[in-house]
């Protein structure tokens, strides 16, 4: 496992109580955490720096989490994304992961199972950035 230090998580969820519960929880555990209550928010974050793992809600006024995840990955491909949900869809479900979504879990989620898949999702995204690295060093682009 990395050192948590390293490892920049933005957590989307309008709803305020539970989101900043959970940035409170994953602070504590060394990670950096930010957060935002909406879509157009996350997406104008991820506009100015990258965070390495987002944990979006699925349903939020507004943009919802499916929308916002087609356009991380659109313009941050690397970035990997977590669904939550209080509600389970198996059609929504399948839908995130099949538009890049790293997983789909269900609310509340346990702390400690929230963070090994943080921890998953950042290998994920470092064991891709590294490939990248690699074939670029070697002068061919990837």
């Amino acid at each position: 496992m990395s050192d948590n230090n390293q490892i920049s998580v933005l957590v989307v969820d309008d709803e305020e109580n539970f989101r900043e519960a959970l940035a409170r929880r994953l602070g504590r555990r060394g990670l950096m955490v930010t957060q935002e209550a909406d879509g157009e928010a996350a997406l104008a974050r991820l506009g100015e720096q990258a965070p390495d793992v987002v944990l979006l809600d699925v349903k939020m006024p507004g943009l919802d989490g499916l929308e916002v995840l087609r356009r991380i990955k659109k313009a941050r491909p690397l970035t990997e994304v977590i669904l939550l949900t209080g509600h389970a869809h198996l059609e929504t479900s399948i839908t995130g992961l099949e538009q890049g979504a790293f997983d789909y879990l269900l609310k509340p989620v346990p702390l400690e199972e929230l963070v090994e898949k943080i921890h998953d999702a950042w290998e994920k995204k470092s064991v891709q950035e590294r490939k990248i690295r690699a074939v670029r060093a070697e002068g061919v682009k990837p």
